[in-house]
């Protein structure tokens, strides 16, 4: 992978930085990508630019498993006065739908996220172009903190959304168990699981998700192709196998969501710390996907640190001193006791049906008490059982995964693989809390 085998002609007739670019205009995202073949293996990019920033410095958009250049439509207007924008999609990620190399057949799943972000420092140096900024977003973080480590000449300044340095047990399940449901092909249920993962329904009335974005991102999951499942299952296991996420040494800009349930704020937090030259961030009333939430904010949070202004005075931001970093809650959502504990788990596949006590739950999982010799019973089944809980309208159960067990205690995360569950058990848990209100007040009248 050291040389360039063919590029586009474009390229070839202006290798400038100047020349590179495409000037902006409405129709630009009605294109098709411009594309770069290293070795066999596809880069998919564009670059484009406003005339009145085209001076300044570039900067390069690595996107998350799911997002596509048009994802992007509606946000580099407000990127633009930041400079010109280079949009990529590197082998199997975004749209790219290569799979296998062209030359020699080799699968785009024997390419690391490092050997990724070596393919991206190689394309920045061929394409002759200056020091960049790296916007790295969910995976494309992982792709930028590698390039800055990798290669730190070729980058100035980063922003980092969503990241993590390593990832934690209950995120590796969730991963797994989205893969055993495409593969099992309940797609309906996937499709939903992806998008439950990654928006925190728990606080939907904090991020105002419409449900039209839901729909539409739902429909995009639940409709994958044959290729589209092949590259979701290379991603996952691609961050499946990630130990250690290097950190960079230039400028940083660390942003999440303030109720990201996926890469959570205190994992952010704690990559920040590590950087030597930080600022972090959370971007009030969002989850994992502040660009469809809070797109704004989030856009003139980002161009406004590339421009090497403040950013801790803007609206919608919250800034956090290093101090108040290390005091950042680890926990999302309380963990809540319930009216009659007493429940019971049942089996998918069989009659198998164990008695359980709650001890607390919220909307991610629950802490179960069961009798003696029950806990071993119910591991041989992690993926199989399911917690059934009462309302209104009547008994309904959520799929669990088990977590941890130790003697008598279970500790489970719920599977959150349907919407319509997802909403009662959000319903069930609000009725809870009530109760516990009501009976605090009642004691101390």
């Amino acid at each position: 992978m050291n040389s360039i085998i063919y590029m586009d002609a474009h390229v070839l007739e202006q290798p400038s930085h100047k020349g590179f670019f495409d000037l902006y205009d409405k129709h630009s995202f009605k294109q098709p990508p411009r594309t770069t073949w290293m070795n066999g293996w596809k880069i998919e990019y564009m670059a484009i630019a406003r005339p009145d920033t085209l001076h300044l410095r570039p900067m390069v958009i690595i996107g998350g498993a799911f997002q596509n250049f048009n994802s992007y439509k509606y946000c580099v207007e407000q990127l633009f006065d930041a400079g010109p924008i280079i949009l990529i999609d590197l082998p199997s990620m975004g749209a790219n739908q290569q799979i296998n190399n062209v030359d020699t057949g080799l699968s785009a799943g024997t390419l690391e996220l490092e050997d990724l972000a070596a393919m991206l420092g190689r394309w920045l140096e061929q394409m002759q172009l200056p020091q960049v900024a790296i916007l790295g977003m969910s995976l494309g973080s992982v792709v930028a903190s590698c390039l800055a480590d990798q290669r730190p000449e070729l980058v100035d300044r980063m922003i980092l959304m969503g990241v993590m340095q390593k990832t934690r047990k209950s995120w590796r399940m969730l991963l797994e168990e989205s893969l055993h449901l495409m593969k099992e092909q309940r797609m309906d249920e996937f499709g939903q699981a992806v998008i439950l993962y990654l928006v925190n329904h728990a606080r939907l009335a904090e991020t105002r998700m419409s449900p039209t974005a839901k729909r539409l991102f739902f429909k995009q999951m639940a409709e994958f192709t044959a290729t589209e499942q092949d590259r979701y299952e290379i991603n996952c296991n691609r961050l499946l196998r990630l130990t250690n996420v290097p950190i960079p040494q230039c400028k940083v800009l660390v942003a999440c969501g303030q109720y990201d349930s996926f890469t959570l704020p205190h994992e952010n937090a704690d990559f920040a710390l590590q950087c030597p030259d930080m600022q972090y961030v959370q971007i009030a009333g969002a989850d994992h996907v502040p660009q469809l939430q809070r797109r704004k904010e989030t856009m003139h949070l980002f161009a406004t640190f590339l421009r090497d202004e403040a950013v801790d005075q803007l609206d919608g931001i919250i800034p956090f001193t290093r101090e108040q970093i290390q005091q950042i809650e680890r926990r999302g959502e309380e963990r809540i006791q319930v009216q009659d504990p007493q429940r019971y788990l049942s089996h998918r596949h069989s009659d198998l049906i164990l008695k359980a006590e709650i001890v607390n739950m919220n909307f991610f999982g629950v802490l179960l008490e069961l009798d003696a010799g029950q806990v071993a019973r119910a591991a041989t089944h992690p993926r199989d059982l399911a917690l059934h809980l009462e309302d209104e309208q009547g008994e309904f159960r959520i799929e669990c995964l088990l977590f941890e067990q130790a003697d008598t205690q279970l500790r489970a995360l719920f599977k959150h693989g349907s919407f319509e569950v997802a909403e009662r058990l959000l319903q069930f848990i609000q009725v809870q809390k009530m109760l516990l209100q009501a009976e605090v007040l009642d004691a101390v009248i």
